[in-house]
């Protein structure tokens, strides 16, 4: 029972305590009247057009924000299919560069290894021909993969630019 006082008590003393505070506050800003909001009624009509207006404000808003939110996410599958490709790019070429290398070392190691100048000619003969195949091969396979990644990333801004336009169309 001594609780109870004792909570009922504490309670009393936290209501005055608030309320010398609220005093307090009145009394440090008095009322200026020349400050004070005239005190108007807004009309039924007025009111609900207002509320109207907010409410096709936000669901505008929540539409903007899907839409850029959506864009974000697009962008970001486009960098990401444009960096693997570009990679996937980078390593063909790395490849190649060593392919040819390798070539050109093995082409010098059997030139020291030649008797004849006409042994000689025909070996370098040799090596132009598999250089220039090589090369061919190796050029249509760039082109193969630049084509693939341009169709990706293309294709990725379109379907893009298509589901926007869908869904404003429908909005």
């Amino acid at each position: 029972m001594t609780e109870t006082k004792t909570a009922a008590q504490a309670k009393t003393a936290r209501a005055k305590t608030a309320e010398t505070a609220a005093d307090a506050t009145v009394a440090a800003f008095p009322n200026f009247e020349a400050f004070a909001l005239p005190k108007m009624e807004v009309p039924t009509l007025t009111r609900e057009m207002a509320e109207k207006g907010i409410e096709q404000a936000r669901d505008a808003y929540a539409k903007i924000k899907s839409a850029a939110e959506e864009a974000t996410d697009l962008m970001e599958d486009g960098f990401e299919t444009t960096r693997r490709g570009v990679l996937d790019f980078n390593r063909k070429a790395v490849d190649a560069a060593k392919t040819n290398s390798d070539a050109t070392f093995q082409f010098v190691k059997d030139l020291f290894e030649v008797k004849s100048v006409a042994e000689m000619i025909e070996l370098q003969a040799s090596f132009a021909r598999s250089q220039f195949d090589a090369l061919s091969g190796q050029a249509k396979d760039m082109q193969e993969l630049s084509t693939k990644l341009a169709t990706e990333v293309s294709g990725s801004v379109k379907d893009a630019i298509e589901k926007t336009t869908k869904d404003f169309k429908a909005a």
